[in-house]
């Protein structure tokens, strides 16, 4: 039997694209070469169909290039031609009002852009069964197949630092201040444990640029962004509730923005960490104990991936998380009237907002070893399931399927 051959069009070279087009498509062609034959091409030439005749599946994640009207030309005139269209998707197409990018989506309608290219596509792949059903509304052809993790990648095996501190940890991007802002009240009702605690914030970045507006001729200014401006100024100020947790000389690096390093961090009760790329970032995870996983209650939320608790369980972490979407597909409460049950994480319920984030943190602080009970726990739940080994192997079989 000759080898399927399949073309991957990621959506880019740094983010997304590495954990739903190239590290997947990379395994498959490692594990299953003598089956496939896997290529990955960023830019192909859009027009030339004797390119794409040459394949038997094409696999793009949201569009095939940039345009999403030509993308939904070529993958029509794929499926003419007998080539099976794959169009993943890992995000909802319509972000909510608080997100930094809702109106550039809304006017430019990429969100319409997006399911018209999902209509047509021959099946559609995405990260949970959640998302799949809202998905099916456009196209009943979909396949879930989780975010998954490469065991053996450099960046998800960095051993722990020590600590007499509980180091309570996020890891984001920049599109989370209203998540985040969940967290600002209950933090507030903790601080006379900063002593015991370190919060520590991972991503930081002060690149990006702000447009200003004349209000007396309308023109449009580009500038770059200060970094007191940015979205992560913001963050910062919510884990060190304006700065009251730390020292004033630690006050006065932090507001320097200098990624030079303060000689005695480590004693403070917050860490600041700069960005990192898509292929080290995790490493981050080393860096604390317990992940917190905020989200408030929009429909972008509950389609999202259950990333950060594959990521934590991964790495043994403890989680505390929102009791909503993806958080609920694979975390169980380990409390029950404040007293420790079987369970992987400790859910926030989002009437109790206000109140919980602190009560788990506390409970935490009273009870280390649960800390690293937790993070046993959560590991046992993701480290078959979500091993790209597994996801591999199920999605060899899937495209085994599609080729009689």
């Amino acid at each position: 039997m000759s080898k399927i051959k399949i073309l991957v069009v990621p959506s880019d070279r740094t983010g997304v694209g590495k954990f739903r087009s190239v590290d997947p498509h990379v395994f498959l062609q490692n594990l299953y070469g003598d089956d496939f034959h896997v290529d990955i091409v960023y830019e192909p030439p859009y027009d030339d169909m004797s390119f794409w005749s040459q394949y038997q599946i094409v696999a793009c994640h949201r569009s095939i290039g940039p345009d999403f009207e030509k993308a939904n030309e070529i993958i029509k005139k794929l499926t003419e031609n007998g080539i099976i269209t794959i169009v993943d998707i890992d995000d909802y197409w319509m972000p909510g009002k608080e997100h930094p990018i809702h109106d550039i989506i809304k006017f430019n309608k990429i969100n319409e852009k997006i399911v018209a290219n999902l209509k047509v596509a021959s099946y559609v792949t995405t990260t949970t069964n959640l998302f799949a059903d809202e998905i099916k509304k456009f196209n009943k052809n979909v396949v879930v197949f989780p975010n998954a993790i490469n065991p053996n990648e450099p960046q998800f095996k960095e051993p722990t630092l020590e600590s007499d501190r509980l180091r309570i940890g996020w890891l984001g991007g920049s599109s989370h201040l209203h998540d985040l802002q969940l967290l600002d009240s209950p933090l507030g009702k903790i601080t006379h444990l900063k002593d015991k605690l370190q919060f520590v914030l991972c991503g930081f970045d002060t690149r990006g640029t702000v447009t200003e507006i004349n209000q007396q001729t309308g023109e449009h200014k580009k500038r770059d962004i200060l970094p007191h401006e940015t979205v992560w100024a913001q963050y910062e100020k919510i884990f060190t509730q304006n700065h009251s947790l730390i020292s004033e000389d630690y006050k006065k690096y932090l507001l320097k923005y200098t990624q030079e390093k303060y000689p005695n961090e480590l004693d403070e009760s917050y860490v600041r960490v700069w960005t990192q790329p898509v292929t080290s970032y995790a490493k981050n995870y080393s860096k604390f104990d317990v992940s917190l996983a905020p989200i408030k209650n929009t429909m972008f939320n509950r389609m999202k991936s259950q990333l950060k608790v594959i990521e934590a369980g991964f790495y043994k972490k403890a989680i505390i998380a929102s009791d909503l979407g993806p958080y609920t597909l694979d975390l169980k409460h380990c409390l029950n009237h404040g007293n420790f049950v079987d369970g992987n994480a400790m859910l926030v319920d989002e009437n109790r907002n206000h109140s919980d984030w602190a009560k788990y943190i506390k409970k935490l602080v009273e009870n280390p070893n649960m800390v690293k009970d937790m993070g046993e726990r959560l590991y046992e739940t993701v480290k078959d399931t979500y091993d790209l080994n597994t996801v591999t192997k199920n999605r060899a079989e899937f495209y085994k399927s599609l080729i009689k």
